[in-house]
This record gives structure tokens, sequence and C-alpha cells, in this order.
């Protein structure tokens, strides 16, 4: 019986000898057809996809699931080659040409965005428009949503969905908005203009007390009530305008230096009449001479917007604060009231067009709702952010972070172009 089990011994590490040196076959052949780019007629590099039974039967099955995808799906080794990718992503057009002639290369915005996944393992998700063809050509750019996540310690796969329709839509309600809005511009000028002369028309006189008749002074409350709420809808279209730019109906200004400095005395000074009518005190603690980079309207807007914000839902005799601090590459402002307070619930919807955490108190204010969502759109397009933390009864603190170098100036730390894709909001 000894021989049989010596017989059996010498099988086995024959089969374990062949079995190695077929998988060391395999490796090699993966690694050449790597190198060499996958044909245009398959999903993925290695090439197992018809084996049919065991592993490499459901290996196969998957395969072909992720070339039945309507999502593209792309896998990025360490040197950001990619090693799979499905049909769907070669027809969004998120391969190139490589270096050499035959190799192919992943689209420059996965190479971005592996990279940063692979620095901080976090997640990484944004939208953006691809322009079609070599030169963009006269068709509408093709609207992704990319998703990037690490599959180990090298490879990172990146998702992309196409919203090129969701974005189309989000255009056309955009300049219908715009369209509308300038439209309205002239008539509730005109309709302002008129308030002002009904109102010079029914002065009342104060030398004759007796001929103030109750006719008189009713057209005079209501030419008041039309001239308050004509200069209502007057803000409404204007900031409906100006969001309609921020969110990209027109292309953003180039970014300047902008000084702080000017930035601080312009909101003090567009927010002096609100604030002594409710004897509310705007003070502003922080250094001098600091810089920021982007739009100095926009930024004024976006500090004016929360200031407002704050001297509305504050009550009279309190005070509004401005601090400032001030980093190699952020400068970040915060204006921090003694006001209400914003409940839990309504904190992560705050910057939403329209939303109102308090629709009676939102009346009483006169707002337009629009404010605080044309300083997150502020914030994003100068490649910053708005965070606010708050409690109700115990006021509100708003934060603004703004660059503070020029998008060309390096970073003192090497690292790929960072894609903010998270806003928290109010």
């Amino acid at each position: 019986m000894e021989w049989k089990y010596a017989v059996g011994l010498i099988l086995l590490a024959l089969a374990v000898g062949v079995g190695a040196g077929l998988a060391l076959a395999r490796v090699r052949r993966l690694a050449e057809t790597a190198r060499s780019g996958p044909s245009e007629g398959s999903a993925a590099i290695e090439p197992d996809d018809d084996r049919p039974a065991g592993k490499n039967g459901m290996k196969g099955l998957g395969r072909k699931s992720l070339d039945s995808l309507r999502v593209g799906v792309v896998v990025l080794d360490s040197d950001d080659y990619p090693v799979l990718v499905n049909p769907a992503a070669r027809a969004m057009g998120l391969l190139r040409s490589g270096g050499a002639p035959g190799t192919i290369a992943a689209h420059p915005i996965l190479r971005t965005l592996a990279g940063q996944v692979r620095r901080t393992g976090v997640r990484r998700e944004v939208e953006l428009d691809l322009p079609r063809g070599r030169a963009g050509g006269a068709q509408a750019p093709l609207g992704l949503h990319l998703r990037a996540v690490a599959l180990n310690s090298t490879h990172v796969a990146v998702e992309a969905a196409d919203v090129t329709e969701s974005h189309r839509l989000a255009r056309v309600r955009r300049d219908f908005v715009a369209n509308v809005s300038h439209e309205l511009k002239t008539p509730i000028g005109a309709l302002q203009l008129l308030a002002e002369a009904l109102l010079d028309a029914t002065q009342l006189p104060d030398s004759a007390p007796e001929a103030q008749s109750e006719d008189l002074i009713a057209a005079r409350r209501f030419a008041e009530r039309i001239h308050h709420e004509s200069a209502r809808m007057g803000r409404l279209v204007s900031e409906l305008l100006e969001l309609s730019r921020l969110q990209g109906a027109e292309p953003l200004p180039n970014p300047e230096p902008v000084p702080l400095d000017w930035v601080i005395a312009e909101v003090v000074d567009r927010t002096r009449t609100t604030s002594s009518a409710k004897n509310i005190e705007v003070v502003y603690d922080g250094p001098r001479g600091a810089m920021a980079y982007g739009s100095d309207s926009q930024i004024a807007t976006a500090v004016t917007n929360l200031v407002e914000n704050a001297i509305a839902y504050s009550g009279e005799d309190t005070k509004v604060s401005l601090t400032m601090r001030q980093s190699d590459d952020w400068i970040e402002i915060d204006v921090t009231d003694q006001g209400i307070g914003i409940s839990p619930q309504d904190v992560d919807r705050i910057f939403e067009r329209f939303y109102r955490a308090d629709q009676a108190r939102s009346r009483s204010t006169g707002g337009t709702g629009l404010g605080l969502a044309i300083v997150k759109h502020i914030a994003t397009n100068h490649g910053g952010r708005v965070d606010v933390t708050s409690a109700l009864g115990d006021g509100s603190t708003f934060t603004l972070r703004l660059p503070a170098r020029p998008p060309e100036a390096p970073s003192p730390s090497p690292t790929a172009i960072e894609i903010e894709s998270g806003v928290a909001g109010r």
C-alpha cells in the first residue's frame, strides 16, 4: 500500500506544478494585454468571459453583467492605467489615446479623482459637463455624475452616470427664469415710479388736519403699500437674475485679488439702514489687509446677504459680529448673530431656494428666500463653501470660506486638483 501513497504524492506534485505553470503563463499574458490596451470588443482587459464553469464561469458572468450596465465603469491601477473598462465608459469618451502608439489612457478628470481618493481615502463625487468630439462641435456637452471609490490601496473604481438630460432641463429652467425676470424688470420699474407719483399726490397737509379726509388717508395708505410691494418684487426679480447668473447662465469673471477691507466697509454701508432701524450694532474683528481671490462684487454680495439675514432674524438692541480668520490657502469670514437660531431639521435645507424655516416670521421680515441660496452658489463658484452652526434660541454663525491664493498659484504641498462636492447649509 505504501507504493500507492507514493504514486499519489507524485501525481499530486505534478498537478500542483502544472497548475502553477498555467497560472504564471496567465499572469504574463494579462500583463502583456494590459500594456497594449483593451480591445474594442472587450469590456475588461482580462479575457476569461467565455469559461463556462466554476469560479471562472461566475467571473465571466460578472463581466457580462458589467457590460450590460448603462453606467460607465473604469478601474485604474496605481499608475492610473485603465485595467477594466466597460462599453458604456467607452461610449462616454472616458478613454484617451496613450502616449505610445496603440495604448490608451483614462480621461484627466478620472485620473484626478483617483489621485484624490488614494491620497485621502475618501470617496469623491462630482458632476460636470464634458464637451463632445475633439472641438466640442455643435452638440450639447455630455453631463456626467462621477463617483470614485477605492477598491484597495492601489486600484480605484470610477462610476460614470449620464445626467445630460437633467443638466439640459436645468439650463432650460435657468434660461426661462432669466428671460422672465428680464421681462418683469420694466413693468415693475414703471409700477414703482407710479407708486412714488401717487405718494406725492396724496401727501397729507400738516397745516390743516381737518382737510385730511378719510378717502385721502386711505389713498395714501394704499399708495404706501403699493410702493412697498413693488420694491419687494423688484428685489425678488434682481435676486432671481443674480441666481441665474451664478448657476451658469453667464460665465464667471476671472478671479482677481479682492481687498477684504473694502468688502467689510461695503457690507457695513449697505446694511446701515436696516441695522439702525432695529438698533443692531454691526461690529468687525479680524486682521486688516487680507486678500481673497474672485469677484469683488460677488463676495460683497455674499457677505451682505449673510449680514442682512442675521439682522432680519435678530431682535432689537442686539449685535451682529463679523470675524475673519486667515491661513495660507483660505480666508474664513464668520457672521454671528444673537437671533432666534435654527432648528436641527432646518439646518440641512436652509440654503435651498425659497425655503423658509419659519413661514410666519419670514413673511414679516419681507425677505425673498433667495439670499442664502445666492451665498451658497457664490461660495461654490469661488471654490469655497459656506457652513452654519446654530441652535434654537442661541443665535447662528455662518462661515464663508474663500480662496486666499489665485488658482494658478502653487500649493504648499503637491496635491491634485481638489473637487469640493459637499456644501453644508443652514
